[in-house]
């Protein structure tokens, strides 16, 4: 059985073991939080290196992405370099593979008519592929970057304008400690609204979970979710708050979907190849053989 490991510098409340079986292998899927303690994540590396097959970075990207920039998180390089016998991945294969994917599905196989329909993406530069994919397919976007990374209640209404915005921002918010970036630990817990013109506005609110849970209103009535590493309790938050529908880019795997990393790390075991040398189209002939499909799931 090959082990896959998410070590997450996120809350140990989210932690999940499932067992899977994939193209015949047999698979043990784990995500193990640290609570926000980095040094922590770093010695369970140290401790789990050689001793599975793929490691997921949790809870944090080692580069953000702008256009065909991008950016080194100053505290994921360390994560990054932990393990010296185990490949290692941050979810970023995925993010500009599966996801760009998801998006075609939604508009060609599920019929959802994104043309002409308003997203709020939470963060562009994390979810760079589905950001692209959304506006190629027509959809009205505000990316949420300044305000839900740095508090600024600044939205970009096109990836142009974050790409600019980003020459000047990212080289210094890189630098930071991530976790002024993004909820880590027990912070993964809160929600304080804020910004509600911007979800009310929406017709889906999409991008990563932590960052729409952090300032999501008390009502989300009709709006579609388009998200992942989801929990049970999650869901049942959205259909509390009115939700309509939910879409993970990641599959349901007894009622959690992992995050873009850990799934990252499942295909890099499958192709027994070093993850530097893994090509978009290396990613793509994956899923085609696995034929991952979105989880799409009504709420109402």
């Amino acid at each position: 059985m090959k082990r896959v490991v998410s070590v997450s510098i996120g809350s140990t409340a989210r932690d999940k073991a499932v067992e899977v079986d994939i193209l015949g292998e047999k698979f043990r899927i784990e995500r193990i939080g640290t609570d926000g303690d980095m040094q922590k994540a770093v010695d369970l590396l140290h401790e789990l290196d050689g001793k599975v097959a793929a490691f997921g970075m949790g809870g944090i990207d080692l580069y953000l992405w702008a256009g065909k920039r991008r950016y080194l998180l100053r505290d994921a390089k360390k994560l990054a370099a932990a393990p010296k016998l185990t490949p290692i991945v941050d979810g970023s294969g995925l993010k500009n593979t599966l996801e760009r994917r998801v998006v075609e599905y939604l508009r060609n196989e599920a019929k959802i008519p994104l043309a002409g329909m308003k997203v709020l993406l939470v963060s562009g530069m994390d979810r760079f592929g589905m950001a692209e994919a959304l506006q190629e397919s027509g959809c009205e976007v505000i990316l949420g970057d300044f305000m839900f990374a740095l508090g600024l209640p600044i939205p970009l209404r096109s990836l142009k304008a974050l790409h600019r915005a980003a020459r000047v921002i990212a080289p210094i918010a890189c630098q930071l400690p991530f976790s002024m970036l993004y909820p880590t630990g027990e912070k993964q817990k809160e929600n304080k609204p804020r910004y509600e013109r911007y979800y009310q506005w929406a017709e889906m609110i999409a991008g990563d979970w932590h960052f729409i849970k952090k300032y999501m209103p008390p009502r989300l009535d009709g709006k579609i979710i388009l998200t992942n590493t989801i929990t049970e309790e999650d869901v049942q938050e959205l259909r509390n708050r009115g939700a309509a529908k939910l879409i993970t880019t990641t599959p349901e795997l007894d009622g959690r979907s992992f995050g873009t990393n850990v799934m990252e790390g499942v295909l890099i075991a499958l192709a027994g190849k070093p993850a530097k040398d893994m090509q978009p189209a290396d990613y793509l002939a994956l899923l085609d053989r696995i034929a991952f499909k979105p989880r799409i799931e009504n709420l109402a």
